[in-house]
């Protein structure tokens, strides 16, 4: 599966007010950074913004899907939440639910580093 390089444009561009958006690719998809934060992932093609206990409320109340996957027989769940339609097409949007994963990001907490051989 390609990355969508146009859809991670788009994320960069309508997210430019608000911070500078990078990425990491990973396993055929990308990890979106807004400043340094984890705040999405792009995966089958599609957006995922990050959400935690705070956010589930609102991405419940939008019909936002949680991000599943099958591995080793068993459903495994993340903590990222499909994007609703608008914030395909209407920058306003984009960056209203990706404040809400940017704080989700922020209150998350730090990653273990990982040991090297």
């Amino acid at each position: 599966m390609a990355l969508d390089t146009g859809l991670v444009e788009w994320v960069r561009e309508a997210l430019a007010p608000i911070g500078t958006v990078t990425m990491r690719r990973m396993m055929g998809g990308a990890t979106l950074y807004c400043d340094g934060t984890v705040f999405a992932i792009l995966a089958f093609d599609e957006l995922w913004f990050k959400a935690d206990a705070e956010s589930d409320a609102a991405w419940d109340a939008a019909g936002a899907d949680r991000f599943t996957y099958d591995a080793k027989g068993r459903t495994m769940v993340m903590h990222y939440r499909r994007a609703p339609a608008e914030a395909y097409d209407d920058a306003d949007a984009l960056r209203e639910w990706a404040r809400l994963a940017i704080a989700a990001g922020l209150r998350a907490p730090p990653r273990k580093a990982r040991k090297k051989d």
